[in-house]
């Protein structure tokens, strides 16, 4: 299956959208609510309808970047948000980005919708992108991986395995508090380059 922009275009366009929760996630909320220094500069990768990228907006962080392969999550976060910089709304491919020295980066959903054979390029783009110290942190689905997808799933033991040569763990455990569909299936994490 080609995920490409076409593909993420024709979801939005038939709101074929089982990923959106409508709201942030609860695991991300209450990290996002530990988060004293509202001058990071965070970035959120495929970010959908930016639930967590208007949640941060609304606590205070005014240096939140978004990118989306598809257009239509960058029109929504920009009609919540008019005041968002043009700039920090990136209609493009994550893989190209080009912006660095990131102090976190919120996955949600996003890992998940890639194609399995470029997780490996995913933790290389995310250790690049980071600046020394920075985190990338938020949820990974925990259940068989499939072909079927996405979302395609994964396992502690693959994400250790992927993750743990080239970041510190600083946590990698079952989410307490996720919603109930997601109950049992989700893993919060906080990856430290």
């Amino acid at each position: 299956m080609n995920l490409n922009r076409d593909y993420w275009e024709e979801r939005y366009a038939q709101a074929n959208l089982g990923w959106d929760i409508g709201s942030v996630s609860t695991p991300l909320k209450q990290y996002i609510d530990q988060i004293e220094n509202k001058n990071r500069k965070i970035l959120v990768p495929g970010a959908g309808y930016g639930h967590e990228v208007i949640y941060l907006h609304n606590c205070g962080f005014r240096n939140v970047y978004v990118i989306d392969i598809a257009r239509q999550p960058l029109e929504k976060v920009k009609a919540e948000i008019p005041e968002i910089k043009d700039s920090h709304l990136i209609h493009g491919d994550f893989f190209d980005l080009d912006i660095r020295d990131f102090d976190l980066i919120l996955e949600q959903t996003f890992f998940c919708a890639l194609n399995t054979e470029l997780r490996n390029n995913y933790a290389q783009k995310m250790l690049q992108l980071l600046k020394p110290g920075g985190r990338l942190a938020g949820l990974l689905f925990d259940f068989p991986l499939t072909v079927n997808g996405p979302p395609f799933g994964g396992s502690l033991e693959e994400y250790i395995d992927l993750f743990s040569p080239i970041f510190t763990i600083k946590a990698l455990e079952r989410a307490n508090n996720s919603i109930p569909p997601r109950k049992g299936k989700e893993l919060f994490f906080i990856f430290e380059k």
